[in-house]
């Protein structure tokens, strides 16, 4: 006797090709470039003033005061990220609060992630703004065909 061990969940086990189609179309309709940037933005932010870096036996320290302004704005961008992708109604606000706290992060947080997270934040805040939904208008992209003799040129006709 064979037991499924995924049960009712077996359509949730797709191919690489459907995996990936499937993707790109959840990915065109959110500003999934956005999310990603402003995302990226709160990994420095939150790293470099808990680190411990060591350089040839020199301590390097940039903890300082602002730690926990580091935390905020660094969680608050992490947040922000995974809104955009889970939320794109969202896109205006959170591309707005993404610009403010990327250039509130450069003066608190040593220098907005030694200027990563800073950089990181425009351009996922900007891509939050811009970032218009599809309409429906848009015809859907055509699927490349999987069958060889599809992709064959016909003979010309004389």
């Amino acid at each position: 006797m064979i037991i499924n061990p995924l049960g009712r969940h077996r359509e949730l086990l797709t191919t690489a090709p459907e995996f990936r189609r499937r993707f790109r179309t959840w990915r065109g309709e959110r500003p999934f470039w956005a999310g990603l940037f402003t995302f990226g933005a709160g990994l420095p932010i939150l790293y470099w003033p808990y680190a411990n870096l060591d350089l040839g036996g020199i301590p390097l320290a940039l903890s300082t005061t602002s730690g926990a302004g580091s935390l905020v704005i660094g969680v608050l961008l992490l947040t922000l990220g995974i809104a955009l992708c889970c939320r794109p109604h969202l896109r205006v606000f959170a591309g707005v609060a993404t610009l403010l706290l990327a250039l509130i992060s450069f003066p608190v947080a040593n220098f907005g992630g030694l200027f990563l997270g800073v950089a990181s934040g425009l351009i996922g805040g900007s891509l939050a703004c811009a970032w218009m939904p599809p309409t429906d208008d848009e015809p859907p992209t055509p699927t490349p065909p999987n069958d060889a003799a599809a992709t064959a040129v016909p003979a010309e006709e004389g």
